[in-house]
């Protein structure tokens, strides 16, 4: 009888041990995902797996925050009619959806700048989404602001 090992195995057809990953024959685990990982990703060593992990869930952390952002801009544009003017209401909701657009999109490359950074061996790059986030929720206070002192009684 032949050991597990030793047979192919069933999910990848490979004859390694270690699934096929190739980890065991001395090759890195970023080579053997292919060209769009390299080319995304870049050189360098693979970081530990808490590292690369944590730097996921901030990546989704600032997803979760873009899709409030998008809610909360669809909402302002829903169910305020009876309560903001039409201009008031189009530059909240649009604000609000520009900054859930840009902040999806952001997030995603300061994922692959802190990975490769993080690859690489070179400090961290600054979170360039803070300051963008400031910026726009000051945005949408100023025009509720101005909204409550222009408002008639």
């Amino acid at each position: 009888m032949t050991s597990r090992s030793q047979t192919a195995s069933p999910d990848t057809g490979s004859d390694q041990p270690d699934g096929g990953s190739g980890a065991s024959a001395g090759v890195s685990p970023s080579a053997s995902r292919g060209r769009v990982a390299g080319s995304v990703l870049g050189g360098g060593r693979e970081p530990d797996p808490r590292f690369t992990l944590a730097n996921e869930r901030t990546f989704l952390a600032w997803i979760r925050t873009s899709l409030a952002l998008l809610a909360g801009g669809i909402a302002v544009e829903a169910f305020t009619g009876a309560v903001f003017d039409e201009l008031t209401r189009k530059a909240m909701g649009s604000t609000l959806l520009a900054l859930a657009a840009l902040i999806a999109v952001t997030a995603g490359f300061r994922w692959v700048r802190v990975e490769r950074a993080m690859r690489t061996g070179r400090p961290l790059p600054l979170p360039l989404l803070v300051p963008v986030l400031a910026v726009g929720g000051a945005l949408a206070a100023v025009v509720l602001v101005v909204f409550v002192l222009v408002r008639p009684s």
